[in-house]
C-alpha cells in the first residue's frame, strides 16, 4: 500500500456574455504581469493590484487602499460571467446537477405517501425541509443560468432515479449531493471568473448542509472527516450521466470524459438507521475487503445516447481511495475479468482523522500517481474506472 498525503454587493448578473479567453498569464512572483502599486492617497486603478509581491512570504508591507494590503484580486467593479470556455463547462456541469437535484427532491416527496414517510421515521418537519431544499436549487439554478446567460444555459432534463423506497430515496439523496458538492470544490479555485466563483461558492456550502442532513436523516454520524472531498469535473459527471435520461436538444453539450463504471459489489449501505442529529456507529473498518466490478470502455451513457464512456489508462493496479486530503493507493487483488479486490486500508489524515471515511470515492487506476488537492485532475489520464462512492461510515 503506498500513502500519499497532499500538500496542503452583487452585481448585475450577466444575460448573456461571450465566451472569451483569459488574458492573464502571470509566470511568477518575480516576473508578473500586473505589479503591486502602494498606496499614496491618489490611486485610482480599479484592476488587479498585485499578482506578485516580493518577498515572497507576504511581509511586503504596501497597501492597494487605506487598510487593504497589496494583493489578491481586488475588482472593484466585478462582472459575473463566464470568462473561458473551462468556465463555461465547469459551471454547465455544476447547473446540470442544481437541475437534478432540484428534480429529486419534489420526485421523492410526490412519489411517497405521508405513511411511508413517517414508518422511515421522517416526520411533516422533516419533509418540509426536504422541500425547502428544492426551494434553494431553485435559487443556485437561477443564479448559474443568469452567469452562464440564458439564452445557453441547460434547462431541466427528464431523470431516472434507482430508489423505490423513502430510504433508499434519502440514501440517494445523500450520495448525489455527495459528488455534487465535491465535484464543485474540485474545479471552483481554478475557474477564471474570480466574481462566479464567489456566487458558486456561496451556493455549495448550502449544498453541504443537505449533505450532511441527508446523513442525519440516514442515522449516519452527520460528518465523520475534518476536510470535505474535491472530485475533477470528469468525475462528478461519470457519476452524474447515468441518471439522466433525455434532456431538451439546445441543451449545451457536456465536454468532460465518462469513465466506465465501477460497481462496488459488497457496498456497505447504511438502509436500517433511525433518523438523528447523531449517531455514532461504524460501517466499515481498516481490512475489509472490498470488491469491485467494473464496465469495460464504449457503453452508452448520459442522456439521449449522446456519451460514451471512455479511458486512455493501462490495466488497473490499484484502488485510488480519495477522501479530504489524501489519496491512498491500494494494491488490487484477484483481477480478473473486470473485477478485482482490495483491502481498505487504515492511514490517516491527521491523528485522530482517518481518511477513509463518510461517503468517500474510490476509483481504479493503472499508476500510484502522487497528486494533490489542487492538481487531482492529474489522475484522469490513470483511471481505468470510477469512481465509485464507498459508504465506508
Amino acid at each position: 500500500m503506498r500513502f500519499v498525503l497532499l500538500a496542503g454587493a452583487l452585481a448585475t448578473l450577466a444575460q448573456a456574455a461571450p465566451v472569451v479567453n483569459s488574458t492573464l498569464s502571470g509566470t511568477d512572483l518575480t516576473n508578473a504581469t500586473v505589479v503591486s502599486v502602494p498606496y499614496n492617497g491618489t490611486n485610482t486603478n480599479t484592476s488587479t493590484q498585485i499578482t506578485g509581491n516580493n518577498p515572497k512570504d507576504g511581509t511586503n508591507s504596501s497597501l492597494s487602499a487605506p487598510y487593504t494590503p497589496a494583493g489578491g484580486d481586488q475588482q472593484r467593479t466585478p462582472t459575473y460571467r463566464v470568462e473561458s470556455n473551462f468556465d463555461f463547462q465547469s459551471l454547465n456541469l455544476a447547473l446540470n446537477q442544481e437541475l437534478i437535484e432540484l428534480d429529486l427532491f419534489h420526485n421523492g416527496l410526490a412519489r411517497f405517501s405521508v405513511a411511508a414517510f413517517e414508518a422511515a421515521g421522517l416526520t411533516a418537519d422533516d419533509r418540509f425541509l426536504i422541500e425547502f431544499m428544492a426551494d434553494q436549487e431553485v435559487g443556485h439554478a437561477l443564479a448559474l443560468t443568469n452567469i452562464i446567460g440564458p439564452d445557453r444555459a441547460a434547462k431541466q432534463c427528464v431523470y431516472q432515479y434507482p430508489y423505490n423506497t423513502v430510504q433508499e430515496f434519502i440514501l440517494f439523496c445523500q450520495l448525489l449531493t455527495r459528488f455534487g458538492e465535491s465535484g464543485v470544490y474540485g474545479f471552483l479555485p481554478h475557474l477564471d471568473s474570480r466574481p462566479s466563483a464567489q456566487i458558486l461558492l456561496q451556493s455549495i456550502t448550502t449544498e453541504a448542509r443537505q449533505q450532511m442532513i441527508f446523513r442525519q436523516f440516514q442515522g449516519l454520524f452527520p460528518m465523520p472527516v475534518w476536510f470535505e472531498t474535491g472530485i475533477p469535473q470528469s468525475y462528478a459527471w461519470t457519476l452524474l450521466s447515468p441518471y439522466i435520461k433525455s434532456c431538451p436538444s439546445n441543451n449545451p453539450h457536456i465536454e468532460w470524459q465518462n469513465f466506465p463504471a465501477l460497481h462496488i459489489t459488497n457496498q456497505p449501505y447504511a438502509l436500517g438507521g433511525v433518523p438523528a442529529v447523531s449517531t455514532n456507529r461504524s460501517l466499515t473498518a481498516a481490512g475489509r475487503t472490498i470488491n469491485f466490478a467494473w464496465e469495460a470502455p464504449g457503453k452508452v451513457t448520459g442522456y439521449d445516447g449522446k456519451y460514451n464512456t471512455s479511458t486512455v489508462a493501462g490495466e488497473p493496479k490499484f484502488a485510488a481511495f480519495i477522501s479530504q486530503l489524501n489519496v491512498t493507493y491500494v494494491p488490487l487483488f484477484n483481477v480478473t475479468n473486470y473485477t478485482a479486490s482490495v483491502y481498505q486500508p487504515g492511514g490517516v489524515v491527521y491523528p485522530g482523522d482517518p481518511q477513509v471515511n463518510g461517503t468517500m470515492f474510490v476509483s481504479l487506476v493503472d499508476e500510484d500517481l502522487f497528486v494533490t488537492p489542487y492538481n487531482l485532475t492529474l489522475i484522469n489520464n490513470h483511471t481505468v474506472a470510477g469512481p465509485a462512492l464507498y459508504q465506508s461510515g
